[in-house]
């Protein structure tokens, strides 16, 4: 009404009144009333604002690649940018009277990317598609000691890179190069796993061989100590054998000297019969066969007298002619008492 008009702000937004061509009043988050025909509102906005980019640029090694990424930034000196740009408003907060701070978005990404060209050339595509954090940061550093954001009156705040991108067919090539690593390192994979396999059988197969091995020593082990022990006993029997054989020919030597001595005893003891036996018989060697025998006897028989008689009669059978014998008397020798 009559040109009378109420501002409100919020804390982001530094507003500078211009009344009559002079700053009545300046600061953040103001709220008053002005008289529109004599007064210009320019409100500049302190909080922090995105600015996405992205743009196209070439690698070391002549590679098209695509750097998408954004940018945080704030208006430190807003005077300063109201200086540069026009930052007015017709009747609300958000409405500008022209694009001028679309500008400003629109300056800190060609910056952007005046630094961003700069790392981006210094690397090749490899290199390029792995350093986004690297490129990320010097931008960063770049932009916060650059003059040209002072002279603006604006802090970038962060810089991150989104995406690096090459040409789709450089992509695709990259793609079957780093498909065809991994599938030589899948092929190496099996081949090394193949390998393991083959080397553990070897060792399984080896482990087993040793173990026959040591089976086949240490049973020879046993077969030569049992081998030695029998020897050991057969040679203990031996030598008992040796020895009872020892035992046996001193014993017969022994018994030999004793059957020897028996025997000299005997042939002693019967010389010394033998002697005295001639000795008692020596008398009786005087004798005639006839006394002999009767001594033998030691008897008068009648009987044995005729049979003494008649031996003698047959021992002088040729000298006699004619001898009679009468049967009573052969009856008589023949007759027992």
């Amino acid at each position: 009404m009559f040109g009378i008009h109420y501002l409100k702000t919020g804390p982001t937004h530094y507003v500078i009144h211009y009344y009559n061509g002079r700053i009545r009043r300046s600061g953040p988050g103001l709220s008053f009333f002005y008289y529109k025909p004599a007064s210009a509102i320019v409100v500049v906005p302190v909080g922090s604002a995105d600015a996405p980019f992205i743009f196209n640029e070439t690698t070391a090694d002549f590679q098209p690649i695509t750097v998408q990424g954004q940018l945080t930034y704030r208006v430190t000196d807003p005077e300063l940018v109201a200086a540069l740009l026009d930052f007015s408003i017709t009747t609300s907060v958000d409405q500008y009277a022209t694009d001028d701070p679309d500008k400003l978005a629109q300056r800190l990404v060609n910056l952007t990317q005046v630094l961003a060209r700069a790392e981006v050339q210094r690397r090749a595509l490899r290199d390029a598609l792995r350093a986004s954090d690297e490129i990320a940061h010097s931008l960063l550093t770049s932009l916060q000691q650059s003059e040209a954001l002072t002279a603006l009156g604006v802090e970038v705040i962060t810089v991150s890179i989104l995406a690096i991108k090459p040409a789709p067919e450089t992509a695709r090539a990259l793609e079957a190069e780093a498909r065809e690593a991994l599938l030589r390192q899948a092929d190496l994979a099996i081949y090394d796993r193949r390998n393991s396999a083959v080397e553990q059988e070897r060792r399984i197969k080896e482990n087993e061989l040793n173990t026959e091995i040591a089976v086949a020593e240490k049973e020879r082990e046993i077969r030569e100590t049992k081998a030695k022990a029998n020897l050991a006993i057969e040679v203990k029997e031996q030598e008992l054998r040796e020895a009872k054989l020892a035992g046996q020919i001193k014993l017969e030597e022994e018994r030999k000297q004793m059957v020897a001595a028996r025997i000299e005893n005997a042939r002693a003891e019967a010389d010394a019969q033998s002697y005295a036996v001639e000795a008692a018989l020596r008398p009786l060697q005087e004798l005639d066969e006839t006394t002999l025998q009767l001594l033998t006897m030691q008897t008068a028989d009648p009987r044995l007298m005729v049979s003494l008689a008649m031996k003698e009669i047959a021992k002088n059978a040729a000298k006699i002619g004619h001898l009679n014998i009468s049967p009573d008397l052969l009856e008589s020798l023949l007759q027992k008492q």
